[in-house]
């Protein structure tokens, strides 16, 4: 018998438990512009219209703030909608819907409903999209009260994030950064979850932690290797929910190693590093720093078309060697 794990790309993931879900509960169905016949702009739900029907993967006009608003309230009546933003950057046209609406209603109707909608958002940088079609703006629904708002880094946990996803009774912004749609892992076949709000040590080390997301896990990973090399033994946290944030994993890994980096791709500036760093600024970890806790995020400049501009404006694999380098031997 063959004991090889099956693999599945990223988007083959998220695919699969988009289907599963809809095989198991007819309330289950998928919506966004040109998902049907096109397959969506990175052919991500594929043949899913072939197979459930025009019914249940629904084209919408282009008018994202119309089609989220849709999803919210078909939400609030009993089903569960998976609305597909193009870009991630066309959640700034529906954010009444999703900051407004879906994350408000169950406070505002006293719990006595509620908003299980999921929202897809292709996210990030590396594919010549430029400025309007190439930001992460997790971060910013990570700051809403109701949203849950979730990285999944591999295909294993874009397929059960997605699950738990669908499952949960409150609205959840999954974040799928475009790069790592055609990257391939072992996925297990049928239904399983991955738990929204617990993060996943990567990587075991004792001199350093680097708490990353999304594209960046696989990047600080690349970099530990590196300077595993060096005699540098990194421990890399894959924080996987931006909100509710697993703090007690991060202050746990912080407790062992002594130092932090945060690595993530959005803009440097109050980002989801911030919120890492202030965990720990503010918990019993504090006290276990041998050196200042150390943000590695995007430049402040909307991301370029040049290819080699672009590039520079996000963290690569040589900036987390060097930052990390620096942070374990004290040049920070």
């Amino acid at each position: 018998m063959d004991a090889t794990p099956r693999e599945l790309s990223y988007s083959q993931a998220i695919q699969e438990a988009m289907a599963l879900a809809m095989e198991a509960d007819e309330r289950v169905f998928l919506m966004g512009e040109d998902i049907g016949v096109y397959g969506g702009a990175f052919q991500v739900t594929g043949d899913l219209v072939e197979r459930f029907g025009a019914d249940r993967v629904m084209d919408t006009p282009i008018s994202e703030l119309g089609g989220a608003g849709v999803a919210v309230g078909a939400a609030m009546t009993g089903t569960r909608p998976i609305f597909e933003f193009q870009f991630s950057d066309f959640a700034t046209l529906a954010m009444e819907q999703i900051v407004n609406q879906a994350a408000k209603m169950r406070f505002m109707l006293g719990g006595e409903v509620s908003v299980p909608v999921v929202m897809r958002f292709p996210a990030g940088s590396g594919t010549g999209a430029a400025a309007q079609h190439s930001q992460s703006l997790e971060a910013w629904l990570g700051h809403v009260p109701g949203l849950k708002v979730i990285q999944p880094a591999t295909p294993y946990d874009a397929k059960g994030m997605l699950l738990a996803a669908v499952a949960d009774p409150d609205p959840v912004m999954i974040f799928e950064h475009k790069l790592l749609y055609k990257m391939k892992g072992p996925v297990p076949e049928g239904h399983y979850t991955v738990p929204i709000g617990k993060a996943e040590i990567r990587r075991e080390g004792r001199d350093l932690s680097i708490v990353a997301t999304s594209i960046m896990v696989h990047k600080s990973l690349e970099a530990a290797e590196l300077l595993a090399a060096e005699g540098i033994d990194i421990e890399v946290v894959d924080l996987r929910t931006i909100r509710p944030m697993d703090r007690a994993t991060i202050i746990a890994s912080v407790k062992k190693t002594s130092r932090l980096l945060c690595v993530y791709e959005a803009v440097k500036t109050l980002g989801i590093g911030a919120e890492v760093s202030a965990t720990i600024a503010e918990s019993e970890a504090f006290d276990y720093l041998d050196a200042p806790i150390v943000r590695l995020g995007g430049a402040e400049t909307p991301i370029p078309y040049n290819p080699e501009l672009e590039k520079a404006t996000v963290p690569q694999v040589p900036d987390i060697v060097a930052a990390a380098r620096d942070l374990v031997r004290g040049k920070r």
